[in-house]
């Protein structure tokens, strides 16, 4: 008697939310779990046997999980715990050892994506063009070598944890005060770029058949708060619904984009995704001077996978968020199985 086949078993694991309810970045870190609802809503149990495990603190949680269920693939939505980002990158590489197939990016991918200064670094020696920065490593005074203003970054932190209105400086005493107060709050090192003006666009990078990098249509970041307000993506602007900045700051994911602009933002982008060695899909985070020219702001091999800006990006491009996701399954376990 030949028993049928089983449905691939697909275990989704998750970042198991640490931060208490009024801890300022709980808004960032709480929202995974919505997008583990969408995950497992878009996994047919006809098709797939799905579990779910949140863990935080204790990987031996994962690694128990994954020795006695056997799952044919992991679909990570791991982003780190809140209050030690890093382990981000210390999940992916235990699956990797662990030899078990998952989806996203690999760990050194998402190693570089969190390090904007070798990030940076890297886009600058690949001729991508980047703004002009400088990194601090320690607390105390740094001149400013380029023209003003500057914003001020930690340099291992995502989601715009750490940047809000006081980011941008005007003048060295602003740019030391700001140093100061994010090597205290988050930390060093500390990344201070050239301000560039202009539109802000997030762009999906998706793999397309035979894994060749597919450039989703953009997302533009309107910024309409108006005068006193920086037109940058804030905290505030990207988590606080209650907030001027996130009421101002909409996701618009109908824009066009003459031809040539577009184009060149498709030739960047794609060369970014690839240079980090991101997989399954990633965003970069661009933005346009008034003259036209295009700048490398960062990328991200693990953003937000529910977001606005990539399911309309997805559908724009053809293709649906429960069809994004089972192809991403069905990837990981080819990988599995050396497809």
């Amino acid at each position: 008697m030949i028993l049928p086949e089983r449905p691939p078993r697909v275990l989704i694991v998750y970042n198991q939310p640490v931060l208490p309810p009024d801890h300022p970045d709980f808004a960032s870190e709480s929202d995974i779990l919505e997008t583990v609802d969408e995950v497992a809503k878009v996994l047919p149990p006809a098709e797939y046997e799905v579990e779910r495990l949140g863990y935080a603190r204790d990987p031996r949680v994962m690694l128990d999980r994954l020795r006695e269920w056997r799952p044919d693939a992991v679909f990570n939505l791991f982003e780190g715990e809140a209050d030690r980002t890093e382990t981000e990158v210390y999940h992916a590489a235990l699956l990797e050892w662990a030899g078990v197939p998952f989806t996203g990016s690999p760990a050194f991918a998402l190693a570089l994506g969190r390090d904007k200064v070798r990030a940076k670094h890297l886009f600058r020696g690949a001729g991508l063009t980047t703004a002009a920065f400088q990194v601090i490593e320690s607390s105390g005074p740094a001149p400013w070598p380029h023209p003003w203003p500057a914003i001020v970054k930690p340099a291992c932190q995502d989601a715009s944890v750490g940047i809000d209105q006081g980011s941008v400086v005007r003048s060295q005493p602003e740019l030391d005060a700001r140093v100061g107060y994010v090597f205290e709050k988050y930390g060093g090192p500390v990344l201070v770029e050239e301000y560039i003006p202009g539109r802000e666009f997030h762009v999906h990078v998706v793999d397309g058949p035979a894994g060749r990098p597919e450039v989703l249509p953009p997302t533009e970041i309107r910024f309409e708060a108006g005068a006193g307000y920086w037109p940058i993506y804030t905290y505030q602007g990207k988590w606080n619904e209650q907030s001027v900045e996130y009421k101002s700051t909409p996701y618009d994911t109908a824009v066009e984009l003459p031809a040539p602009m577009w184009e060149q933002m498709t030739e960047i982008c794609t060369a970014a995704y690839r240079l980090v060695g991101m997989r399954d899909y990633g965003r970069v985070d661009l933005r346009v001077t008034p003259e036209g020219r295009v700048y490398v702001l960062e990328v991200n091999p693990n953003p937000y996978l529910n977001s606005k800006a990539l399911v309309d990006g997805l559908k724009r491009g053809g293709r649906s968020f429960p069809e994004f996701v089972q192809t991403l399954v069905r990837s990981a376990c080819d990988r599995a199985a050396g497809r």
